[in-house]
């Protein structure tokens, strides 16, 4: 074990020197504090309040799904919202605990000990400074980039996923029966099949009768949140009709008042246990989190930065972990119902952390008598919440690709894991760049009649290929990646049975980059062509792929003449040349098009 006293002197004055470089160049003052006036404070009083109220179920049933006490739930939407509101930049975002987020800890930490008790207690709170420190460290070091890893694809597949184990995850409570606490739905499944005779009808019936309350009070639009509606009904029904007594589980006794100042236990085994749950988690926060920020700047007309979002998530959760909250980041919905109501500013983070503290000093004993069954409705309908069919669907009408690598990473994520459905669905997004950027879109040209212009022949049927050249285009990088496909394509092409072949000339507008393992594969171009009796010519190279050509010395060895700023002026240097030495025997009516078009006939053909 780590003593407390190497945090407070090593590692703590690390990230405080950090801080205070960045602060340094940054104001920590935001900016929206410097235009704070009354209308303002209005909007965010009444948001505040509205998120605050919605976070009290919200958080308990969260902090459920994590494998945790009810009560960690409203931790997590007190001290981490108070520090997130001096280093947030996006003025709508409210941040807490979230369902995707909780199922990824209840994952991480499920495999190390048993879910509510003392020791996994302990490693979600450490859990929650390293989710911390990792955001921080990556803002601090300009790593917002990385939010690319996971894609549109992985994200709704894992949501999917994720939203599916949630919902199933409450079976055991919905039912007033023990099952085994895993993320794996076809487990629980099985584990139901085989007790159905011991199925607690109460406390099917309150949940059952909660799931319905849930789905149509939305329909009759009451002035508090459904889910609080909810909850105080089944606290009211629990305390009435002592359901406890009756054998319905409920919450029992929550601690009053709140959290004290605790610095984290830190051991090096727990955090190489805990190491991939928190990058996965911190990835999986981000993306979110940058996501919810660009969609409500925009609605707005301000921007993020992904860096400051990773910063100001990461001291929120930092702080958070000093008093007891789980990991914390954006929620969707509670944004969505923060800005509807009216907040301008992170400074509504504040309003609903007081509402929190308040609920925490003297409410806590009112849930006492909450049933289970009740709580467990609540997750089970914000689960199934998650899953988006619709967004499924246009990944497949889109882009077939996407699409597969969402159902993938969904398959991967209910028959695996959260964090191996992860892994495996960025290891799918790689590889399928890879592939992409190794078989990039290369096709053959045309000319069309009347025009200096050069198209594919296979999408323009009016553009044809002229007699002894072949023309192409390249629609990537060259590099090491594809220099070999893109080297069998130039050589397969010119072996044309059908024609007879005097050069090649490539459209290289599309190529911005040449790295030196294509610059040495078009060495090997260049002598497999000359041993044929083939040219080779280039065409719109912009200067950074210049430059490697001309260092390479390939612009040397085929002399300035094989370069040309486009297709067109090549081939008609070409079709000149070869007429001179044909004594004007042109090979088709196309080169007489060709030629006739260094004169277009009309204001449009150039």
């Amino acid at each position: 074990m780590i003593r407390h006293n190497a945090f407070t002197h090593l590692i703590f004055p690390l990230m405080l020197e950090a801080l205070q470089q960045w602060t340094a160049k940054v104001s920590i003052v935001p900016a929206w504090a410097a235009t704070y006036d009354t209308s303002d404070a209005q909007g965010d009083l009444i948001a505040g309040f509205t998120v605050g109220v919605m976070l009290i179920p919200q958080g308990m049933a969260h902090a459920v799904i994590g494998g945790l006490p009810p009560i960690y739930g409203l931790y997590a939407a007190l001290v981490p919202l108070l520090a997130y509101v001096f280093f947030a930049r996006s003025r709508h975002m409210s941040i807490g605990s979230s369902a995707v987020e909780m199922v990824v800890v209840a994952a991480g930490i499920g495999a190390i000990a048993q879910a509510g008790t003392a020791e996994y207690i302990t490693l979600a709170i450490l859990l929650t400074l390293m989710v911390g420190a990792i955001q921080l460290g990556m803002g601090l070091g300009r790593l917002g980039f990385v939010a690319s890893l996971l894609s549109r694809p992985v994200i709704a597949g894992l949501t999917f996923g994720a939203a599916i184990i949630i919902g199933f995850s409450q079976f055991d409570e919905l039912l007033g029966i023990d099952l085994s606490q895993t993320q794996f739905v076809y487990t629980l499944l099985y584990e139901a099949a085989q007790r159905l005779g011991d199925i607690h009808v109460l406390s099917l019936a309150i949940g059952a009768g909660s799931v319905v309350l849930l789905v149509a009070l939305p329909y009759v639009k009451p002035v508090l949140p459904p889910a609080l509606v909810v909850v105080a009904l089944g606290t009211l029904a629990g305390w009435l009709f002592t359901l406890e007594e009756l054998g319905v589980r409920v919450i029992g006794d929550i601690p009053v008042g709140l959290p004290r100042p605790e610095v984290p236990a830190l051991s090096l085994s727990d955090m190489q246990g805990l190491l991939s749950a928190a990058l996965a988690l911190s990835l999986v926060q981000f993306m979110k989190n940058v996501s919810i920020g660009r969609i409500f700047a925009a609605r707005h007309g301000y921007t993020v930065d992904p860096n400051q979002i990773l910063i100001s998530t990461g001291v929120a959760n930092i702080a958070g972990s000093f008093f007891r909250s789980p990991p914390v980041g954006g929620s969707f919905s509670r944004t969505a119902v923060n800005e509807q109501s009216g907040g301008r500013t992170p400074a509504a983070n504040l309003v609903a952390a007081g509402v929190i503290a308040l609920t925490l000093l003297f409410l806590t004993p009112l849930f006492y008598y909450l049933p289970m069954p009740v709580l467990a409705a609540i997750i089970l309908v914000a689960g199934f919440s998650l899953i988006d069919i619709g967004e499924l669907y246009d990944l497949l009408q889109t882009s077939r690709r996407d699409g597969y690598i969402a159902l993938f990473t969904a398959a991967c994520v209910l028959l695996l894991g959260i964090q191996e459905g992860i892994l495996l669905g960025i290891v799918a997004t790689v590889l399928d760049v890879l592939y992409r950027i190794s078989r990039p879109n290369m096709v053959e040209l045309g000319h069309v009649p009347g025009t200096r212009a050069y198209r594919d022949i296979e999408r323009f049927s009016e553009a044809h290929t002229i007699a002894g050249l072949l023309v192409l285009r390249v629609d990537a990088s060259f590099s090491f990646a594809n220099a070999e496909h893109f080297k069998d394509f130039i050589l397969e092409k010119s072996k044309s049975k059908d024609r007879e072949v005097r050069a090649v000339v490539i459209d290289g507008t599309s190529i911005n980059a040449v790295d030196t393992t294509a610059a040495k594969t078009l060495w090997s171009v260049v002598e497999s062509l000359e041993e044929r009796g083939i040219e080779l010519y280039f065409t719109g190279l912009i200067a950074p792929v210049r430059k490697v050509i001309i260092r390479a010395g390939l612009y040397d060895e085929l002399g300035r003449s094989h370069f040309y700023l486009d297709p067109h002026q090549a081939i008609i240097h070409l079709l000149r040349t070869w007429d001179a030495e044909d004594d004007g025997d042109r090979l088709d009516h196309y080169r007489d098009e060709v030629l006739e078009a260094e004169e277009p006939r009309r204001p449009d053909a150039a």
